[in-house]
């Protein structure tokens, strides 16, 4: 992911997030802005509401600044889970397009 981000025009600060209630979330991605985008992996086929814990514990702690929270599955379906919530099949990250008129 680090080396992802090293692509990116936009400078991006990788994290985890660990608090003193062991309540945490893999990877959290901020922009010089302040905003958020959140990504909790899962080595499971199904989602489930709690498997959202840690995304819903951000979001309420960072408010407008938490962009999105995503849940990465082995499952084949994107499903919302709440507003900002979604859960992503790990394998769409393969199967991204390109903005239109960005570099290949």
């Amino acid at each position: 992911m680090s080396r992802q981000l090293s692509w990116s025009a936009e400078r991006t600060e990788l994290y985890h997030y660990r608090d003193r209630n062991k309540t945490e979330v893999d990877l959290v991605l901020e922009n010089r802005r302040g905003q958020v985008v959140a990504i909790e992996v899962k080595a499971a086929s199904t989602v489930r509401a709690e498997d959202f814990r840690g995304l819903r514990h951000l979001a309420e702690r960072l408010g407008d600044d938490f962009r999105l929270g995503i849940v990465l599955y082995t499952g084949g379906s994107t499903l919302p889970f709440g507003p900002k919530l979604r859960a992503i099949p790990v394998s769409a990250l393969w199967q991204l397009q390109p903005r239109a008129g960005a570099d290949a």
